[in-house]
């Protein structure tokens, strides 16, 4: 699918605009062929201390999608 295709490895911020990762899979709603989670894999200092790892991130925290994914602060949730 071609939004599958446009979202992984890309990266994604968090609220504050720092890089927790890229997005490496999509889970996405069978019926209504909605995404409804971001597999994320955190990149960075977390990631080298093992401490990393995937995160499922579900689409309602994101805020912005376009060259990056903008996840929402706790002032937009």
């Amino acid at each position: 699918m071609r939004i599958k295709e446009d979202l992984i490895n890309k990266e994604v911020l968090d609220g504050g605009a720092e890089l927790i990762g890229k997005v490496v899979d999509v889970v996405m709603d069978k019926d209504t062929f909605e995404v409804t989670d971001l597999v994320i894999k955190k990149t960075g200092i977390a990631d080298q201390i093992k401490a990393g790892g995937e995160n499922v991130v579900p689409s309602e925290l994101v805020k912005v999608i376009g060259d990056k994914i903008l996840l929402k602060s706790d002032d937009d949730i």
